[in-house]
């Protein structure tokens, strides 16, 4: 594929000048457009070192205002990227609704240079094209226009261009050892590339091959292609039907099997049985820190559950005896403006465990399918394909050594009530009540449904849901701590 492309095509400079000028005045009126309907963008430029990649963002940049887009140049991970997922980075500079983001090099380093390196083995890459395909659709899916670019230039100007700049004091610094590499192994670098061209170039996403040798020919197609994509989302937008402001849903079909009907409520322990076992399973969860800290064990517990199920009780009694150091509770509310402004799984991303650390979450990417689909906050479309997001955000997170622990604290209509009395009369308690508790608890069935499908489709091999009986506190709160020990010994054996 990479050898088809002739390298020899050229602009002569009056014709460059001509067609460099006109595209840069539509791009200019295409951010504005783009910033007016809220659409954003996201370009990928990626190929050989000294390929022009510098002087083409120049030149996407240059009528263009700067409030509106921003520029990543991507080095090598740093410690606490390295960390983490190689796509946790990339989450943190996503480009906000209306804006540009542009990449220069991109989650494609995995690929490319850390291939050619050994630091990514052959049986890695298909689990790293399934994750980058999917990152990529989840953001089309989410109304971002996405264009990526391979700049391709021959091995002897790779060569010429890279003793040129090493001569040279003012650019000696940008020639770095990975970079000699490419040229002493042109022909290995140039068939990862094809393959990561074959493998990434799906329908949401394709690749725009650019003939690199005459970098004159390269802005131009570059530009041209980026003035496209933005007018073909553009025109998208401007056909597309409106999605209706959804009501809250009167009544939904319930679904087989029905999890949550074959849990058994009436689970529980007596006090003097609960104080034993509770310090039981803390002793062994805090033996369990210090291991966790050593094999540099990320662990991720999700509570999800009815309005007063207990996940603060249980939270309370998990964190105790830990040392406050190597854990962190994230309890997650409504979105705030700037997280709207993003794919909702943005501030989920942010808020990820480091390796060696616990990380709480009292309510989490769930929402997606309960509260916002419950209430209208989602559209259709957003929270069916919700699930196949989520199944593949917690593989890439299992991928990655990720312990991951989902409860639903489940309690039954009347326990719930009789709770919600029991704060309105407690005048340290009341403020836990609200009146959407209330209006939520008219809902249950709506909710039960719900919880059921997303059990459903989202408990898997890798992140499998664990369904609490909570009636009794007691119970509950012990079965949690030995549920998370389970999973933490069970990611501990898999290492082994």
């Amino acid at each position: 594929m990479l050898d088809n492309l002739d390298l020899k095509l050229s602009l002569d400079k009056k014709t460059y000048h001509e067609q460099i000028e006109a595209l840069m005045q539509q791009i200019r009126q295409l951010q504005q457009a783009c910033w007016e309907k809220k659409l954003t963008s996201i370009f990928v430029l990626e190929g050989w070192t000294a390929a022009g990649k510098g002087s083409l963002v120049k030149k996407m940049v240059g009528y263009m205002d700067p409030r509106g887009f921003q520029v990543h140049p991507i080095w090598p991970p740093n410690e606490e990227a390295r960390q983490h997922h190689f796509l946790w980075r990339f989450w943190q500079k996503l480009p906000a609704r209306g804006s540009m983001g542009i990449f220069y090099h991109s989650w494609y380093i995995r690929m490319l240079e850390d291939r050619l390196l050994g630091r990514l083995t052959d049986a890695e890459v298909p689990t790293v094209i399934r994750q980058i395909n999917a990152f990529e659709r989840q953001m089309v899916d989410d109304g971002v226009a996405i264009a990526k670019f391979w700049i391709h230039i021959s091995e002897k100007e790779l060569k010429q261009r890279l003793k040129k700049f090493a001569a040279d004091p003012l650019t000696a610094w940008r020639v770095r050892p990975e970079d000699w590499q490419q040229a002493k192994k042109y022909d290995t670098y140039s068939a990862l590339a094809e393959d990561m061209v074959i493998q990434t170039s799906t329908g949401p996403a394709p690749w725009t091959l650019v003939e690199g040798d005459n970098q004159r020919w390269a802005r131009v197609k570059v530009l041209a292609k980026m003035a496209t994509t933005l007018t073909e989302a553009l025109d998208r937008l401007h056909y597309q039907l409106p999605v209706p402001s959804l009501p809250a849903q009167e009544q939904l079909q319930p679904t087989e099997p029905d999890f949550l009907s074959q849990i058994d409520l009436s689970a529980s322990l007596d006090k003097q049985d609960y104080k034993k076992q509770l310090r039981k399973e803390q002793v062994e969860l805090t033996k369990l820190q210090l291991e966790i800290h050593e094999q540099a064990i990320p662990v991720l517990v999700l509570f999800e559950g009815w309005d007063a199920a207990g996940k603060g009780g249980a939270i309370k009694r998990l964190t105790d005896v830990l040392d406050p150091r190597s854990y962190a509770v994230n309890a997650f509310a409504a979105p705030s403006t700037e997280e709207l402004a993003h794919h909702y799984l943005w501030r989920f991303w942010r808020r990820l465990p480091l390796p060696g650390t616990i990380g709480i979450f009292d309510r989490s990417w769930y929402g997606r399918v309960l509260v916002e689909r419950i209430e209208g906050f989602a559209s259709e479309p957003e929270w069916r394909r919700a699930y196949r997001e989520i199944n593949e955000f917690e593989e890439q997170l299992s991928s990655a050594g990720y312990a991951v622990v989902k409860f639903w604290l489940h309690i039954s209509p009347e326990e719930q009530l009789k709770r919600f009395n029991e704060r309105s009369n407690n005048q340290f308690k009341e403020h836990k009540l609200t009146d959407e508790d209330w209006r939520n608890r008219e809902q249950w069935s709506l909710y039960n449904v719900a919880v059921n499908q997303m059990i459903q489709r989202t408990s898997t091999p890798s992140a499998p849901w664990t369904v609490i009986p909570g009636n009794d506190k007691y119970y509950a709160r012990v079965k949690v701590i030995q549920t998370v020990i389970q999973a933490i010994e069970t990611e501990i054996k898999r290492r082994k």
